[in-house]
């Protein structure tokens, strides 16, 4: 049996809600039962961070962060969401060619903000590979915590990684077909999108 227990509460920068919630820090420990009564501690205890708000579960550590801070590591996160997702677009045909691989380190730079070598890039490659990862999978779990121009960014670099050859194949055409209801953006919101990398020039 798990014997969870409130040892403190308070406030602290959610970075899912993105302000100030309360806050409960629990510990978690497996307990040896008898007759369903716990008697001995198995464990060590788990602590985490359970937001009021939204319910999320962060490590302790999210408590001495500051707003700033948070906002930074949202940031580099969704910078790394949005490349996999691109990624994972090109790897639609189980295949990537030189070219893909330098309009990925395009998009990485020009769109994103971040660099890439080509040995991170084939790393994120093998991963996905290996683990049969699917961009309409992977999009529709990261994206909940994306804003509505990060979905609008996230967008442009996966539109520019399938064109990255000058058109798509038939497994890409299906996966950007499938963004528009994932990333749940209207019809306007998805074609300005496309719009907006089309106008974009990597160079």
């Amino acid at each position: 049996m798990n014997l969870t227990r409130t040892r403190e509460t308070g406030q602290f920068y959610c970075p899912t809600c993105r302000c100030a919630q309360e806050y409960r820090l629990r510990s978690r420990r497996p307990f040896l039962t008898l007759y369903f009564i716990p008697v001995v501690p198995i464990g060590a205890a788990e602590w985490f961070v359970d937001c009021r708000g939204c319910r999320e579960k962060w490590d302790p550590t999210v408590l001495q962060m500051d707003q700033r801070e948070h906002e930074q590591v949202q940031i580099e996160q969704f910078q790394t969401e949005a490349l996999r997702s691109a990624v994972l677009v090109v790897l639609a045909d189980d295949q990537i060619s030189s070219t893909e691989i330098k309009v990925l380190q395009q998009i990485a730079y020009q769109l994103l903000g971040r660099m890439i070598d080509r040995e991170e890039l084939g790393e994120l490659c093998s991963i996905a590979q290996q683990n049969k990862i699917r961009a309409a999978n992977y999009v529709l779990t990261v994206s909940r915590r994306w804003s509505e121009d990060q979905k609008g960014e996230a967008l442009q670099a996966m539109f520019l990684a399938a064109t990255a050859e000058g058109k798509m194949d038939q497994a890409q055409i299906k996966v950007m077909a499938e963004m528009r209801d994932i990333l749940d953006l209207t019809e306007q919101e998805y074609q300005a999108a496309i719009e907006a990398a089309l106008e974009r020039e990597l160079v």
